[in-house]
């Protein structure tokens, strides 16, 4: 296995839990408002604001590079799908939460930019599958880079801000 797919897996890995730990603490405490307190919403809201400046990086860094930032998470989508370099089209809506209608123009408009190409599906000829060309394999390569540097200093604050959740969690939740 590349070392490339072993990243994406570890870092989807870790973000799934982390996101499973923030989501389970932040739906148990919010279960009871009463019991709110100060630092609840200070966690919480340290939490977004991070996610958000990563998320605010991320676009930045998607716009630098001729690409709109719905259309690098689309490459990033396709390329880190599970177990294939392809998508369907309903699967790429999936994975980016957009409407198959949605997924199609997307799609539309990356193949006239040459970043991704459609093939009909060999299993059912009326699917098509979406995959990378090698321009768009090449900017996904260069965003990886630099997103990867940025997880370096915001990666930590994350992890921190989750540690604190998930000792502020009650038992057996």
């Amino acid at each position: 296995m590349p070392v490339a797919w072993r990243i994406r897996e570890n870092v989807q890995s870790a973000l799934s839990v982390a996101l499973n730990i923030a989501k389970r603490y932040f739906m148990v405490r919010s279960s009871n408002a009463a019991g709110l307190s100060k630092a609840d919403y200070e966690l919480l809201s340290a939490f977004r604001y991070t996610l958000r400046r990563f998320l605010g990086f991320s676009e930045a860094a998607a716009v630098s590079h001729g690409l709109t930032p719905q259309q690098y998470q689309a490459l990033l989508s396709i390329q880190g799908f599970p177990d294939r370099d392809w998508v369907t089209i309903g699967e790429l809506a999936e994975q980016m939460q957009i409407a198959h209608h949605s997924a199609v123009g997307l799609t539309d408009r990356m193949e006239a930019l040459r970043l991704v190409r459609r093939s009909p599906s060999k299993e059912d000829r009326r699917r098509v599958q979406v995959s990378l060309t090698a321009k768009g394999l090449k900017i996904l390569e260069k965003l990886y880079r630099i997103h990867r540097a940025e997880l370096h200093s915001t990666g930590p604050q994350l992890a921190r801000l989750l540690h604190r959740a998930a000792k502020q969690m009650p038992e057996g939740t």
